[in-house]
C-alpha cells in the first residue's frame, strides 16, 4: 500500500502549484479558499478568504461556489491538503484550481497580508448550525444576520411572529414600535404575550419573550406613535422595515419614508381569513401609493376588531414577512418584490399577482415632486390591500 508520501507525491504530478508569490499578485482575480480546521482558520487566514475545511469540501462546495471556471487557489497549513483538495475540485469539474505550496505558513512567513477573521463564538456555532450548513447562508450569511437592525412597525399579530422567528435567526437588532399595553384579547393571536404581561406596555412585553428566546438580538424600544416629526429619523436607523401596521395615516408615512431613506418595507396585511404579503424596494419595484393610491371610504375598510380575524392567520402572514425579510438582509431568493402573495386561509390557496410600477404615481413615478412627509387625516383601519386594475 502506497503510503502518504507517495499519494502525495503522486497527486502534485496531476495539479497545478503556485508559490504565495504569484498567489498574491492573482488575488484580485481569484478565489482564496482555506480547508483547514476551524481552529486553524480563527489563528488568522488570507483576507477575503472562503473557509472551509477540507472535510466538508466536496459535500459542500457547489453550493458556495457554483461557478466552475471561476479561478480558485486552495491552501491549508503546508500545502499538502490543499494538494488532495484541488485534486478533489478537479474531479468535480473546477478548471481552474491551484494549491498554493507552502500554504498559510509560507504565506505568513513571506511577510504576506493576513488577517485574524471574524468567527462566530461556540454557543453562536451551536445555535446557528442549522443555518451553517445552508451554503447560502453559511458563517458569513449568518454574521451578517448579526450585524442587520430591522424594525417592527406593530407588536401585535403580525409583529409577533416576524419578531419571534427574526431573533431566532439571529437578527442583531430589532427595533419595536408600538404604543399599546397587553390586553387579554391579544393573546388569541399576539403570541409574543401571555397573560402574567397584561397590563404591560407591548414593547416592554415584546422585549422580555425576545431576550428571553435569544441572548445575541438586542431589543430597541419605541414606546410612542409614528408621525411625520419622527418617521424619518426612526426608518432611516435600520436596515428593512417590517410593517404590521393596520390603517392608512400610517403606511402612508412609512412609505414616504422608506422612499426618502431607501429602505426596503416588508408589507403585511390580515383581514377575517385572508392575508397579503408584498415587498416594496424603493424605486425598483412599486410602493405602496402605487397599489393604493386613495383610501377607500371608511364603509368599505372595517378594521379587525369590528370584523374579526382568524387567530393562526397572522401567525402565517407574519412568519412569511419574516422569511422575506431574511432573503433581504441574505441577499438571497427572489423577494416578493413587483409581487403579491396572497392567502386565503378557508381554501387553502396562495395566489402570486405581479404588481407593477405606477408611472403617475405621485410618489415614486419619474415625475413625482419632492417627497413631504406630512400627517394624513385619520382615516378608517382596514388590514388587506383592495387589489386595484393594475395588478394581475
Amino acid at each position: 500500500m502506497p503510503s502518504v508520501k507517495d499519494l502525495l507525491a503522486q497527486v502534485k504530478k496531476e495539479i497545478r502549484e503556485v508559490d504565495p508569490a504569484q498567489a498574491e499578485i492573482d488575488g484580485s482575480r481569484v478565489l482564496f479558499l482555506d480547508v483547514r480546521e476551524a481552529d486553524e482558520y480563527v489563528q488568522g487566514a488570507i483576507p477575503g478568504a472562503l473557509h472551509l475545511p477540507r472535510g466538508f469540501l466536496e459535500v459542500q462546495v457547489e453550493g458556495v461556489v457554483p461557478a466552475k471556471d471561476r479561478p480558485i487557489v486552495v491552501y491549508c497549513a503546508g500545502g499538502a491538503r490543499s494538494a488532495f483538495a484541488a485534486k478533489s475540485l478537479q474531479d468535480l469539474g473546477y478548471g481552474d484550481v491551484t494549491s498554493m505550496a507552502g500554504g498559510f505558513n509560507r504565506w505568513k512567513d513571506e511577510g504576506r497580508a493576513w488577517e485574524t477573521p471574524r468567527v462566530l463564538g461556540p454557543d453562536q456555532r451551536n445555535r446557528y448550525q442549522r443555518h451553517l450548513l445552508l451554503p447560502e447562508v453559511g458563517e458569513k450569511g449568518q454574521q451578517k444576520l448579526l450585524d442587520a437592525k430591522v424594525l417592527l412597525l406593530g407588536a401585535g399579530g403580525l409583529g409577533s411572529p416576524a419578531a419571534l422567528y427574526l431573533a431566532a435567526a439571529g437578527v442583531g437588532t430589532i427595533g419595536i414600535v408600538d404604543m399599546d399595553v397587553v390586553d387579554a384579547s391579544n393573546l388569541q393571536r399576539q403570541i409574543l404575550h401571555n397573560m402574567d404581561r397584561v397590563g404591560q406596555r407591548k414593547v416592554d412585553s415584546a422585549r422580555a419573550a425576545i431576550e428571553a428566546l435569544n441572548p445575541d438580538v438586542t431589543v430597541v424600544t419605541h414606546d410612542m406613535r409614528i408621525g411625520a416629526d419622527n418617521v424619518v429619523d426612526l426608518i432611516g436607523a435600520y436596515d428593512l422595515v417590517v410593517d404590521g401596521t393596520d390603517n392608512f395615516p400610517t403606511r402612508y408615512l412609512v412609505n414616504d419614508a422608506s422612499l426618502v431613506t431607501r429602505t426596503p418595507v416588508v408589507h403585511g396585511s390580515i383581514f377575517r381569513f385572508d392575508g397579503q404579503v408584498t415587498v416594496f424596494d424603493p424605486y425598483v419595484g412599486p410602493c405602496y401609493r402605487c397599489l393604493v393610491p386613495e383610501p377607500p371610504p371608511p364603509e368599505f375598510a372595517p378594521s379587525c376588531a369590528e370584523a374579526g380575524v382568524l387567530g393562526v392567520l397572522p401567525g402565517i402572514i407574519g412568519s412569511i414577512q419574516a422569511v422575506e425579510a431574511l432573503k433581504i438582509l441574505l441577499g438571497i431568493g427572489d423577494p416578493l418584490v413587483g409581487r403579491l402573495l396572497a392567502y386565503d386561509t378557508l381554501s387553502e390557496e396562495i395566489r402570486t399577482f405581479k404588481v407593477r410600477r405606477d408611472p403617475s404615481c405621485p410618489a415614486c413615478g419619474p415625475d413625482a415632486g419632492e417627497i413631504v412627509i406630512a400627517e394624513y387625516d385619520q382615516l378608517c383601519m382596514p388590514h388587506t390591500l383592495r387589489l386595484p386594475a393594475s395588478i394581475s
